[in-house]
């Protein structure tokens, strides 16, 4: 062998004086050979490191690689390699104690990409990305939805809403372009040489919103979700209950699931004095700041929330907590405060990732508080009871004579007290 290894070398040494016609002698051969052989797995080592990443992310590959050696040579059962991977992949979002962020198998991700393209959201279309750039292919359209009535067909693609193109929009963000504007009229512009085509939603707008002036001189005011046109529809609501004579106001976010931030935004503005109100925040700390002007209602107010307070509903109530603005009364929200990303991986499975989170103007983060606290914790013995919009008879002390909604006439005594 190490007859062997000296031809090698010596041959090498050969060639090198034959191509620049010097002679070298076999220990530069041998030190040149170990250089070039040592910067290669350098290199190599290197560059494996980065792909994954670092050296802990190295030693953690290494690990699952390990820990699935020993599974295959020692487990008594056949082992299913991608099922262990998926449990892996499982397993790895689950430790991030994020309730909200998930991993989806390949299988799973199909089945969940084909479930919400089909759930006729929005103007009454499914749809699915087009991965090529092209837009959102229609691949359904429900009769007698606003867009069937516009003229939308299947094999449309949509490419702009009001002139915003939404090419490069995850599903989720071309949704919520076209869920901002469904209180009214907006167009949407197609690829493949389709003329752009108006949708009329006003015809078949139902407003979120409830009102009535109750006996103990309360605005009572019901907001079922933030979705386009809510603010709008909670604000005049409120003016025509001023208009009334109301001298106190009760918001009821029980049960609302959220919506679009725009919306809230629109309402704290309308009821609290300038500051900042919220932001948006990513992984690295940036912020995008929404801030309220000098207007503002001041009247003694409370607010209704339970755990089916979610997301934009969750933060107006944090809001007008921190601002001392209402009291809020009822049971603790959840803390669904955190908005979501799905990012699609090279085979195929994805990530439903939180990826941002609501904070208000003094930095408090709902969700990593677990939920909005109330100050005055209240629950409904009678569950059914909650949200009724009537019956709710105040006195002038608040009590009633009719209605099981606890939380609600709890309140009204509240406000009559102040």
């Amino acid at each position: 062998m190490q007859s062997l290894g000296n031809r090698l070398l010596s041959t090498i040494a050969q060639f090198f004086s034959a191509i620049f016609n010097i002679r070298i002698k076999l220990k530069f051969v041998l030190i040149a050979f170990i250089l070039i052989i040592s910067g290669a797995v350098a290199y190599t080592y290197y560059t494996m490191l980065n792909n994954v990443g670092g050296k802990e992310d190295y030693a953690e590959a290494m690990r699952y690689i390990e820990i699935k050696d020993v599974i295959d040579e020692n487990f008594i059962d056949a082992v299913d390699r991608k099922s262990l991977g998926d449990y892996a992949a499982a397993a790895m979002v689950s430790g991030l104690n994020d309730p909200w962020s998930k991993y989806m198998s390949s299988d799973e991700y199909k089945t969940y990409q084909l479930s919400s393209a089909n759930e006729y959201q929005d103007i009454g279309i499914s749809m699915l990305k087009d991965e090529s750039g092209g837009g959102f292919q229609v691949i359904g359209v429900n009769p007698a939805s606003p867009a069937a009535l516009a003229g939308l067909t299947t094999g449309m693609y949509i490419t702009s809403v009001d002139d915003e193109d939404i090419t490069k929009y995850t599903l989720e963000e071309a949704r919520t372009a076209i869920r901002s504007r469904m209180n009214g009229k907006f167009t949407l512009g197609f690829g493949r040489g389709q003329s752009p085509i108006e949708v009329d939603c006003s015809a078949v707008y139902t407003s979120a919103v409830n009102a009535r002036m109750e006996k103990t001189e309360a605005g009572y005011v019901q907001i079922s979700n933030f979705e386009a046109g809510s603010s709008q529809d909670a604000i005049n609501a409120i003016e025509d209950l001023l208009n009334q004579g109301a001298i106190a106001l009760c918001i009821d976010l029980r049960n609302n699931p959220g919506g679009l931030r725009g919306e809230v935004a629109s309402f704290l503005d309308y009821l609290l004095p300038n500051g900042v109100l919220f932001a948006e925040m990513d992984k690295n700390g940036k912020q995008d700041v929404v801030q309220s002007d000098g207007m503002c209602i001041q009247l003694p107010m409370c607010v209704l929330v339970n755990a089916g307070t979610f997301a934009e509903a969750e933060l107006c109530a944090a809001v007008l907590q921190e601002y001392n603005w209402a009291t809020i009364l009822g049971e603790a929200t959840t803390g669904k405060t955190r908005t979501q990303e799905t990012i699609t991986l090279s085979d195929g499975s994805a990530l439903q990732l939180s990826t941002g989170t609501y904070i208000t103007g003094n930095g408090n983060d709902i969700s990593r508080n677990g939920g909005v606290v109330p100050d005055v914790i209240t629950y409904n013995s009678d569950a059914s009871a909650t949200g009724t919009t009537q019956g709710t008879t105040g006195e002038s002390t608040g009590t009633a004579s009719v209605s099981a909604d606890q939380q609600l006439m709890a309140a009204l005594t509240l406000l009559s007290k102040s």
